[in-house]
């Protein structure tokens, strides 16, 4: 990455329209780059940066994004809300194959994936994980069990001999200025009278990563990726290293923008047994009418349980720490969310 040559000056950027993609490319610019974003939709110009479009399951069409480009940032996939199953096997393990062979056919030397850290976690508390925990069995989800697939692929192409590397960085709970997702559902259910209650005790702790430090461990990753380093071919959690418990962190994003915190509990187990038998309900109803829950098994472990990583690899390896804490995460992230904010 410290060369002077053109091609280490280039990189691409795969889902570079998205939240992390855009926080991403911004950092990269900074750093004197020229940006390749390869997505499905082109969501601003700026100076420095080319778009292309393509199917990621198509090497023809992906190809003309890796040409001169000696580092690819794989940052696309679809919501992890999303139920579309063909969509997440499609984008996460047929288009990371295509993406492997079109960077090897490209003469790209350093391929550096955006993963997660549910690729360990099976719904049941999970605390301080480390790297060398097994991937899941029982994964929470589809998108989880396609980042499996599409992790394990990634880290398997990685070839130091032929001059390819790889190495996967697993953020936890992704939030920050932009986010499409986390704050405005929040606000949503907030205004729909869903967020008076919270599933637990309120005392489980949770992983939440400001975007700048998942942009920082993924730039740190590519600098480090050389045929001699220790990190070619491993996952590396990435965190904020401050663990909070969840309701605590979804209150300072709703008191900021002037909701009510929750402040009555369920018990976890009854949460988990009523989402349980609601969805044994969508079943059975399934050839009669489509009904799409969001009180769902798989949400209510995510809120109920203890979840959160040890980063202790990545601060030793990579030389990793936080960029920006959670308390300054949250207030750049209400900030940048006023246009939410409840009046009154």
């Amino acid at each position: 990455m410290a060369t002077r040559s053109r091609a280490h000056k280039k990189c691409t950027v795969i889902g570079g329209s998205g939240f992390l993609g855009q926080h991403l490319v911004q950092k990269l610019l900074e750093k004197g780059f020229t940006v390749n974003i390869l997505d499905v939709r082109k969501t601003f110009d700026k100076q420095g940066v080319q778009f292309f479009t393509a199917d990621l399951c198509s090497k023809e069409d992906v190809l003309p994004a890796f040409q001169d480009v000696s580092v690819v940032f794989h940052c696309a996939s679809p919501a992890p809300s999303s139920d579309n199953r063909e969509l997440f096997y499609k984008v996460n393990y047929t288009g990371t194959k295509t993406i492997i062979e079109a960077c090897k056919e490209a003469g790209v030397q350093k391929l550096v994936l955006t993963s997660s850290a549910s690729v360990v976690f099976e719904g049941t508390d999970l605390k301080n994980g480390s790297e060398d925990l097994p991937y899941a069995e029982k994964p929470i989800d589809y998108y989880s069990q396609t980042k499996i697939l599409q992790e394990k692929e990634v880290l398997r192409a990685n070839n130091p001999d032929e001059n390819f590397m790889t190495v996967a960085i697993r953020p936890h709970g992704i939030f920050g200025p932009q986010d499409p997702h986390l704050v405005p559902v929040l606000v949503q259910a907030a205004k729909s009278g869903k967020m008076e209650f919270m599933i637990g005790d309120g005392k489980n702790l949770v992983d939440f990563t400001y975007v700048d430090n998942v942009v920082h461990g993924l730039i740190l990753a590519a600098e480090n990726l050389h045929p001699n380093s220790p990190i070619c071919g491993k996952a590396y959690h990435i965190t904020n290293d401050e663990p909070i418990p969840f309701w605590t962190f979804l209150s300072q994003l709703l008191v900021g923008l002037n909701y009510e915190a929750p402040k009555y509990h369920i018990p976890y187990l009854l949460a988990y047994y009523l989402a349980f038998l609601l969805s044994l309900l969508v079943l059975i109803l399934k050839p009669f009418v489509t009904i799409k829950p969001t009180f769902t098994p798989m949400r209510v472990a995510l809120a109920g349980t203890f979840h959160y990583y040890s980063c202790e690899r990545a601060k030793k390896e990579l030389g990793y720490k936080p960029v920006v804490s959670l308390s300054e995460g949250v207030k750049n992230t209400v900030q940048s969310f006023t246009h939410l904010r409840q009046s009154g």
